[in-house]
Order: C-alpha cells, then structure tokens, then sequence
C-alpha cells in the first residue's frame, strides 16, 4: 500500500474533521446518535475516487485512540453507581462474551465453514461491546441512570475477557496447541495484573496532582496517564484495557478533593475536546474500510456474503437478549440474597440493554490485527471471512440497532428516573443549608462583618427557598435554582455587561487582556445559570 505523503495526510484530517462537524449538525438535526451518521458518512467518503484509501492501523487504534477513550470513560464513571451495579455488569461484561464466543465459533464453523481455531477468533473479535459507542449512544438517550452504568460498565470491562479469548485463539491457530486451563488461569493473571497495574498508576498520578497548582502542567498530565498506563500494562503483559479504565475510575474518585478549582474548570472541557475529536474520527474511519472489506470478498459472491453476515449477525444479537433475561430472573428463583443485593429491573428495561449491544472500533481493530500468515508461512486461515464478518457485525448492531434505538425506547416506554436531578437537589439543599449555618456561625464570632454577612444570607436563602419550593412533575426534569423570570433577567444583564465593556475595549479605554478577563467572569456567571436551569 503506497505512502500518504504528509500534506496528503493533513489535507485527508482536514476532509475527515470537516466531515465530522458536518455528520454530528446533522446527527443533531435529525436526533439520532452521531455515531451512527458518521459510520455511514464515512462509507460514502470511500466511494469518492481519488480519495486515498485509509487503512486503519491496528497500533493506532490500541495505543492512540483506545486509552484517552477509555481512560475518561472511567474518570467521568460514577464509581458507587459501578459499584452498586457490579453483579450485572460482570455477568454481561464476562458471561455474556464468553458465551458469545463459543455461540458465534459455533455458527462460524457450521454454516460459514471457519475452522474452529479462526471460528473463535472470529467470536473473540465480535464479543465485545464497544465502550466508546455505548458511551456515545448512551448519552444521547432519556434512559434511567441504572441502564446507563450498567451499558457502559459492561463495555469497559469486556475488553479483557474477549481480548485474552482473543490472544489465546490466535497463539491456537498460529501453533496449533491449545490449553483450556492454561488460557483460564492466564486470564485470571492478566485480569488481576491489569486492575493491579491500573490501580497503582492511579495511585502515583493522584498524589503528583496533589503536590500540583498549575492548570496547564495537571491538564498534560491528565492527557498523558491514560497512554502510559495502558504501555506500562502491556509491557507487563496485563490487560492494558483494564488497567486505563481501573486508573480512570481511581483518577476519577480521588479528583474532585485533590484537584484545585481552576484546574478542574480546564481539564473537564479538555477532555470533552479530546472525546469528541477522537469519537469522530474513529467512526468515519471504520465507515473509511469498505475497501478493504470489498478487496476480502474476492471470490464469493454478494449473495454468499450477505448470507454469512445474517448467520453471524442474527445469533449475535438474539444470544445478547436471551443471556439479559436469563441473568436478571434465574438467580430469583433459587437465591433471596440475590433479590435482597440486586433490585430488578423491569422487564422493558431488561429488553432495553438486550437490544443495546453495538459493536465498534475495538472489534475492528481487533480484526485488522489478525496475523498474514501463521508460523509454517502459510495464509492465516479465513482472515478475509473474519475481516468481512468482523465489519458486517459492526454495521449491523451499530447502525441497524442504534437507529432503531429511539423508536424500540417509546415502544418499551422506558423513560429518564431523572436520578440525577433529583440527588442534585437534595446536594444542593444540604450545600447551601450547611453555607447558611456557616454564616451564623461567623456572625456570632466576628459581628464586625454584619454588612457582608446579611449579604451573602440573603443569597442563601433565596437559593434554599427556591429548592425546597421546586416541584418536579413525573418524568420532567428540575428547573435548578432559578426561575424563568430570574433566568431572563439574568441574561439580558449580563448581555449588557458584555456591551459595555466590549465598547470599552473599541473605545480604546481598556485593552483586549482586559476585556478576556472581566468576559470569562461573566462567562461562568452564564455558564453556572446555564448548568443550574438544565
């Protein structure tokens, strides 16, 4: 495959980032999730002639895309909501794949011919949900809080069963020896050395941001653990997937009382930057393979091909919703502590995570890094048919699924708890009750200050009677603190203060260093009405 030269390769990131900006207004417009125009806008994009052929680098997805990914994932993860859902995420983040692997090998050596060492690398490859298009997915849909943290729990976590499962079918085909307890035990190592690893460089990121006042140097810092957690990992030979989410998760806790305000006000919209930017171009890159997957269907027919696709799909999808229902009603039946430990789900709900189950850039990166040839020089066997089957699976479950998302969501009337709102309310009634008590305190011990004090308590009681005089109606979100009336006077003063000091500015009687610092004053001030109202 020729070389892009570099300005080649700027101008196709330039193409790519326009396309992506494009494709997500559009998402937007017509509310459906973006991934799922951007996958498609990336097919599109690779039927242009003349555009270069993009073919995408395996090591570039594991070591560059992945970790940043999966590492904010876990940082921004509510650790005791993970916690408390622990039992459902395991029983879909390692059950699930692993009896999708022995159910898609199956089907892949019966009816598409794969022998059974590329049959199980083929369900190893396909497994998994992919993280970053749950994550993508998930929150673009009204959906309880629960549903939510156990998709994205699962997704974080699946990635090491099906990538040890992976790595032993791969060592079985290249060598043709395999252990079952070898591979059991393996996996046990590497899930444990995976956590250990994620766990101790948590550890040391924490306490070097601890001794750290400095937004920019704690932002790099930020942007850099989740590369060499997931290295350090690897070189260990431990799941580098677990460790980032691990680290994450750890980095994620300890943050809020270790990381001063002025930092976290920066990492935060970094971070949603760096999400946004890689989630784009990782969709239309996997859209961007379809000639790669044409150049694998050399010798089949269409009509053979879609065929295999249907006999891999189908089962994939149907085992996902089968598993879900088992697992949530079996252990019902023979365990009280279950019921007691685990609330239920309803079962619009269970139907729900049943049909959320969309495959991504891991499974393809995956695919792609299947090996030429196998020791003896020969082709590894079926690894068009994998590659083919790999991305059929991909568009299957993410775009014909997550289209129907929207419309399966108001047939199973599965509506927002709206938990989140809620527990909010609650935290900020305790907050600004506490801040009140605080003042009282002051007052009595430094009467000299009656003027700010009287200040500052008016501000508070007004915030708490707000709150505690906040109806919220079933299935309606809060309005916050403010109402509408405040909201619209609020904004039409602060517009006015940006007037003023912006023809202060071109009126040559402030300069611009000026104007930027009283204008992100103002800036939080709507940015904090704007988050309270939401």
């Amino acid at each position: 495959m020729p070389l892009i030269s570099p300005v080649s390769l700027v101008e196709l990131m330039l193409v790519l980032l326009i396309a992506v900006i494009a494709l997500v207004l559009v998402a937007q417009k017509i509310e459906i999730p973006y991934p799922i125009p951007l996958v498609i806008g990336g097919l599109l994009l690779s039927l242009i002639p003349g555009l270069p052929r993009v073919h995408l680098n395996p090591d570039l997805v594991f070591v560059i895309f992945l970790p940043p990914l999966l590492y904010s994932a876990g940082l921004f993860t509510s650790w005791r909501d993970f916690q408390a859902n622990l039992k459902p995420i395991l029983s879909l983040a390692i059950g699930l794949v692993l009896l999708t692997i022995v159910v898609a090998a199956w089907f892949a050596h019966h009816f598409v011919g794969l022998g059974w060492g590329p049959a199980f690398v083929l369900g190893a490859i396909i497994a998994p949900s992919d993280a970053v298009a749950a994550t993508a997915l998930a929150q673009r849909l009204h959906i309880p809080q629960r549903l939510v943290t156990i998709l994205e729990g699962e997704s974080l976590v699946n990635d090491t069963t099906s990538f040890v499962a992976y790595r032993f079918a791969i060592a079985a085909v290249m060598t043709g020896v395999f252990s079952l307890e070898s591979a059991s035990v393996k996996f046990v190592l590497v899930g444990i050395g995976g956590t250990l690893v994620g766990l101790l460089m948590g550890w040391v990121v924490t306490n070097i941001q601890r001794r750290l006042d400095d937004p920019p140097v704690q932002t790099t810092l930020s942007l850099l653990t989740p590369f060499a957690t997931y290295l350090a990992a690897e070189e260990l030979g431990c799941s580098g997937v677990l460790a980032v989410v691990v680290c994450g998760l750890y980095a994620g806790w300890r943050a809020p009382e270790i990381i001063s305000s002025r930092t976290r006000l920066r990492i935060r919209p970094v971070w949603e930057l760096v999400n946004f930017i890689l989630n784009g171009l990782i969709f239309i890159l996997i859209g961007l393979q379809l000639p790669e997957v044409l150049q694998s269907l050399s010798g089949h027919s269409w009509g053979q091909m879609l065929g295999f696709a249907s006999v891999i799909l189908i089962p994939v999808i149907l085992i996902r919703l089968l598993w879900i229902y088992a697992a949530s009603y079996i252990p019902r039946i023979f365990s009280r502590q279950f019921c007691a430990n685990n609330p239920p789900l309803n079962w619009r709900q269970v139907a729900l995570i049943g049909w959320t189950g969309m495959r991504g850039v891991d499974s393809l990166a995956a695919a792609l890094a299947v090996p030429l040839f196998v020791k003896d020089g020969t082709p590894f066997p079926g690894r068009d048919l994998i590659f083919f089957l790999t991305f059929a699976v991909i568009f299957g479950t993410l775009v014909l699924q997550g289209l129907s998302l929207a419309p399966v969501i108001r047939w199973l009337k599965v509506v927002d708890d709206h938990v989140h709102e809620k527990e909010e309310k609650k935290a900020r009634l305790k907050a600004n009750q506490a801040a009140l008590a605080k003042l009282a305190e002051i007052a009595r011990s430094k009467p000299g200050h009656v003027q700010t004090i009287q200040r500052l308590k008016i501000e508070y009681e007004d915030r708490i009677d707000q709150l505690e005089n906040e109806t919220m109606e079933e299935g309606e979100s809060s309005r916050g603190l403010f109402t509408a009336e405040y909201e619209s006077l609020t904004r039409l003063t602060l517009e006015t203060e940006r007037q003023v000091i912006l023809q202060l500015r071109n009126d040559r009687v402030i300069n611009d260093e000026v104007l930027r610092h009283i204008q992100r004053d103002i800036d939080l001030a709507e940015a904090r009405l704007r988050q309270e109202l939401s």
